[in-house]
């Protein structure tokens, strides 16, 4: 990006000194042009000082079109350049959203998961895992525990009487928030020996709620690439 911002620089700064130097040369000859006609001319050279007073004026003319043509391609460079960024931007908050890194909101379902006091069993770690696995593969594009977005590198980790999800401790009731249609991530949840009955069976609840807007939170972690490196090499700034 720092490339392409550097390059329409260089060539907009060009253009300018261009035009600035050709605008010069138009008030150079225009000069030269009114000097011309007000000076006493001798007869004898009025025929050799037309010839060149024409040939001023036609330089004068060519360098009135050319800076005429140098602004409109300075115009179209400046045009180019806000193309090109608006495309970059683009392209950047796309993969914020593939990433994870930008709040979103759409249709979908809030699933929530508590631990019944009468009941000797708790909600796992491998509970909430299978149910991020189910939405994924329901089409869920966007998924949150208790406000914490699931993304790649998003652990789910049993802690006790606690769950960590993104390093961080959290405690039921836990609400996950999918974004997705609607439909087909509840009845993923709710087939037959499907995670809802197998999870109501050992007395946790399960509520599933449709909505036609769920907001899912960004990502607000931290993202530090140690060993993994890309296989084509990055373009220098």
């Amino acid at each position: 990006m720092n490339t392409l911002n550097k390059a329409v620089k260089n060539t907009t700064y060009i253009l300018i000194c261009v035009i600035a130097a050709v605008t010069g040369l138009i008030i150079a000859l225009q000069f030269r042009t009114s000097n011309g006609a007000e000076q006493a001319v001798p007869v004898d050279r009025i025929e050799e000082l037309t010839i060149e007073k024409k040939a001023v004026e036609r330089d004068l003319n060519q360098l009135m079109e050319e800076r005429i043509d140098l602004e409109l391609k300075l115009e179209e460079a400046k045009k180019s350049s806000s193309a090109a960024t608006e495309a970059l931007e683009s392209e950047l908050l796309k993969n914020k959203l593939y990433g994870g890194l930008i709040a979103v909101e759409g249709q979908g379902i809030e699933v929530l998961l508590d631990n019944n006091p009468d009941s000797h069993y708790n909600i796992k770690d491998d509970d909430l895992l299978r149910v991020i696995n189910d939405l994924r593969g329901a089409g869920a594009e966007a998924i949150a525990i208790n406000e914490q977005r699931v993304i790649a590198t998003t652990e789910v980790r049993l802690a006790g009487n606690h769950i960590n999800v993104n390093l961080v401790r959290l405690s039921p009731p836990y609400k996950v928030a999918a974004i997705g249609p609607a439909s087909t991530l509840r009845s993923s949840l709710e087939l037959r020996e499907g995670l809802k009955e197998t999870l109501n069976d050992r007395g946790i609840s399960v509520t599933i709620e449709t909505k036609d807007n769920v907001v899912v939170p960004a990502y607000t972690g931290t993202l530090n690439f140690q060993y993994s490196q890309p296989t084509q090499k990055l373009e220098r700034e």
